[in-house]
């Protein structure tokens, strides 16, 4: 993909989050699940790292290269002509320029970096590693001149067994990424409780992410607890799995 479609498709991005709130990206993994997101009436897509890997017979986690899943990603990106964000995961142990080069290469335009470094036993940045490695992703879009939505995971709650316990050091840690120049913030793991997503999105001045299900969860309590972009992570492949096992079980042996 050419560079000037490239940047006109990271700024389509940016408007479609100021005009959307919440701005619903579906999390696709192949030509075809894109494919029938755009169909569906969607203006923007995401690239989940765990749908991929599955359809790819890859563990989730970095069980792929960042050269595997650049390759997997720019037939997606080349099938649709909307904006396409791409999930990261912890960098697969590059540097921030190195990522965003191969982000750009493939056409895709936003990304998602998280704070559980996979390669390095699953540890956890400290707020500050993790708010510099964004300023760095920050910085290569910039000197590449191609706006990059770049969205700061945390896993804190996640790995909590009491997330409310973790909300000061998760709001921390949050706006630290919105200083370094994350254009979102995507705290996992609080989905289904409405007083830490309504704390958060209180305590950012950027859109927060939150996870949903497509059919289990409601589009308009996210839009009410002031989230302001949603995606799918792997919850659309895990209810098209149900569904279509649903689908065959008659005709089983």
């Amino acid at each position: 993909m050419d560079l000037h479609t490239t940047v006109e498709r990271a700024q389509r991005l940016k408007d479609l989050h100021a005009q959307h709130r919440p701005l619903v990206l579906p999390t696709v993994w192949d030509v075809w699940s894109a494919r029938t997101a755009v169909a569906a009436g969607f203006p923007a897509l995401t690239v989940g790292s765990h749908p991929l890997a599955d359809s790819r017979g890859a563990d989730d986690h970095e069980g792929q290269t960042f050269a595997e899943v650049i390759a997997a990603v720019a037939p997606i990106v080349a099938a649709v002509d909307v904006p396409v964000s791409v999930d990261l995961e912890a960098g697969y142990g590059q540097k921030p320029a190195d990522l965003v080069a191969g982000l750009i290469e493939a056409g895709g335009v936003g990304l998602n970096i998280e704070d559980t470094v996979h390669s390095d036993g699953g540890r956890v940045r400290s707020t500050e590693e993790h708010a510099a490695f964004v300023a760095g992703l920050r910085a290569a879009a910039d000197d590449a001149g191609v706006p990059v939505w770049v969205n700061g995971r945390t896993d804190l709650f996640l790995h909590a067994q009491d997330p409310s316990g973790v909300l000061d050091e998760a709001v921390e840690r949050l706006r630290a990424l919105e200083r370094a120049g994350a254009d979102s913030v995507y705290p996992v793991g609080i989905q289904d409780d409405d007083e830490l997503l309504t704390a958060v999105t209180g305590a950012v001045g950027v859109p927060v992410n939150s996870t949903a299900h497509p059919v289990k969860h409601d589009l308009e309590r996210f839009r009410r607890l002031g989230v302001g972009r949603v995606t799918y992570g792997p919850l659309l492949q895990f209810a098209l799995t149900d569904t279509m096992k649903d689908m065959l079980k008659p005709w089983a042996p």
